[in-house]
């Protein structure tokens, strides 16, 4: 309890939210690492998935590359990555989009799949190519699927992005390896409460979006 209590004096501490160590810059740092590599994720894992979706090709592969980056030690790859890379952002950038990649993969490849047959049978029917069919009907319905897997990637991220402070000057985790070094126990705890705020705060807007999405599908279907 005491820790606690000196953890949360160290944040209500107005010298710790300014400059370039202070807790806005570091959060603003961790938002933008995370948003990056999801981005960087969705870039390789949702053509692919939704090529594989589509052509009811690659679940096998699915599976092993998932279960594969899933196994991976994150903070052990970082290391060995630095080890070739050098100190600096590209290490842990590469560990946490293979983190992320797995989620949004299997998310748009079964999203995809689970797209009733008659209607793509239908979509072909009319005339579509495989590409119109894959953008007009197969993508729209996957969507929820797809924003879940997203969402996913990017919690995991937000909580696994402190290891970038492992090997560059980046994000909250500077506060948890900086507290471990100089045994600052309130610090490191209130690192690791702000990265727990910031994983709430993305869950609590994801799910903000998706209440918005539905009631406007629903305003669509109900208006003449």
């Amino acid at each position: 309890m005491n820790v606690l209590l000196a953890a949360l004096g160290w944040l209500a501490d107005p010298a710790h939210w300014t400059g370039p160590d202070g807790i806005v810059t570091r959060t603003a740092q961790h938002v933008g690492l995370t948003l990056t590599v999801t981005a960087i994720a969705c870039l390789v894992a949702l053509p692919l998935g939704a090529w594989m979706g589509h052509t009811r090709r690659g679940q096998s592969t699915i599976a092993l590359v998932a279960n594969g980056a899933r196994a991976l030690p994150t903070l052990g790859l970082v290391t060995l990555l630095a080890l070739w890379l050098g100190i600096g952002l590209r290490a842990p950038v590469i560990a946490l989009v293979v983190l992320a990649l797995p989620s949004v993969l299997a998310a748009t490849y079964s999203g995809v799949i689970s797209v009733p047959r008659d209607l793509v049978d239908s979509a072909r029917a009319m005339g579509h190519t495989s590409l119109q069919t894959l953008r007009r009907i197969e993508l729209p319905l996957a969507l929820p699927v797809i924003g879940g897997g997203i969402q996913s990637a990017l919690l995991q991220v937000i909580a696994t992005a402190t290891i970038a402070a492992y090997v560059a000057d980046v994000g909250l985790g500077r506060y948890i390896f900086a507290g471990l070094k100089s045994r600052d126990y309130p610090q490191m705890l209130a690192g690791s409460l702000l990265v727990i705020a910031l994983a709430l705060l993305c869950a609590a807007a994801a799910a903000v979006i998706s209440r918005t999405r539905r009631r406007i599908i629903r305003r669509e279907r109900t208006t003449p």
